[in-house]
């Protein structure tokens, strides 16, 4: 199978010279060609980046596809940065004063049949912790065979309890599928029209938006064959949406300056806690050492796996710097920040700690 790559170092509004200076292209480059990465990455590293002509670097190395005709090959599905993006909505509304984050879903969906409604809060769903049946515990819940119901309030989502709010947490979409449900409680809209409304449209998100609406979303491949066609749609509030990879930049780039929350809400977002893994809502916050970097660095990380396709979604606040990588190639191992080592380590390492890296 042919195999196109390549590079690019948006030029931005300064010289070539000037931001090859700044900016260390050939070591994240590098980190690259030695995992022979087959995706797409973005990184920027400073908050005017996307203003000022689009990413600070730009890698696209995927396997090739047929011509589909326009827009081809434009948009990636998110999987579980979709539940990054919910947690934005639903903290938009905690400071509108529609949600509160320790009232009972119940609050919201007086029809949510599930029994953990009246005692699991909306803080308890955003981290997990909701004790609602797991859809990965029923393996035909996203294909077309599914016999069941996947309306969040009667269907599936609001069966039988795994266990009591509150425990250890369990990654489960039921929580961010029923969070759309409240979200719809709340405004009055889907939550795939409110990600329009406030997101994607305030940040002029030209591809953006919730499947089925997408038909060229980029494949998958596995051991070197094409992935299977599967209904993404099914996966709803908890891994529905899809975009560019610039639109995740644009939304990390948001959240640092401030245009999409406020700063209470921010920081109550960005709370990791260690008694859950530094699980925040909706994604997770640590900080660890870089090679490279004087001091442990805060990282802001969201992940997602749906069928073939990994992303990964990394914020580095006290750095404004943000940096998206997909995956269209499976086996590849991303590796975990903490550990020192791996392509995710690697790469962040190389573009937010050029200085002690030679």
């Amino acid at each position: 199978m042919i195999r196109t790559l390549t590079a690019s170092l948006v030029a931005l509004s300064l010289p070539a010279g000037a931001m090859a200076e700044e900016f260390p292209f050939e070591p994240v480059q590098a980190v690259m060609f030695d995992a022979k990465f087959q995706g797409d990455v973005v990184i920027s590293s400073g908050l005017d980046d996307l203003e000022s002509g689009g990413p600070r670097f730009s890698w696209t190395g995927l396997l090739p596809e047929p011509d589909r005709g326009w827009p081809d090959g434009l948009t990636w599905r998110w999987a579980s940065v979709t539940k990054q993006v919910m947690a934005i909505l639903v903290m938009k509304q905690v400071e509108a004063g529609t949600i509160d984050l320790d009232k009972p879903v119940v609050t919201y969906l007086p029809t949510f049949r599930s029994p953990n409604a009246g005692t699991a809060t909306i803080r308890n769903l955003l981290q997990h912790r909701g004790g609602l049946p797991n859809p990965a515990d029923a393996p035909d819940f996203y294909s077309a065979d599914f016999k069941g119901s996947r309306d969040p309030l009667t269907g599936f989502c609001a069966g039988p309890v795994t266990g009591a709010p509150g425990g250890d947490w369990a990654y489960n979409n039921c929580d961010y599928m029923v969070l759309g449900a409240v979200l719809e409680a709340v405004t009055g809209l889907s939550w795939d029209k409110l990600f329009m409304r406030d997101i994607a449209g305030p940040l002029g998100f030209e591809f953006a938006g919730a499947y089925p609406g997408e038909q060229f979303t980029r494949w998958g491949v596995i051991d070197g064959a094409r992935e299977q066609p599967s209904d993404l749609s099914t996966y709803g509030a908890a891994a529905g949406l899809y975009g560019e990879p610039d639109d995740i930049l644009a939304i990390d780039i948001a959240l640092m300056r401030g245009e999409l929350l406020g700063p209470e809400a921010l920081a109550e977002m960005w709370k990791g806690d260690p008694a859950l893994g530094y699980m925040a809502l909706g994604q997770w916050v640590f900080e660890v050492p870089l090679k490279g970097c004087a001091e442990p660095v805060r990282i802001v990380e969201r992940r997602g796996d749906v069928g073939v396709v990994q992303v990964r979604n990394f914020i580095l606040p006290d750095k404004q710097m943000a940096v998206v990588a997909f995956s269209q190639e499976k086996p590849f191992d991303f590796g975990e920040v903490w550990q020192g080592s791996g392509f995710s380590h690697d790469l962040l390492a190389a573009a937010a700690c050029p200085q002690g890296n030679p």
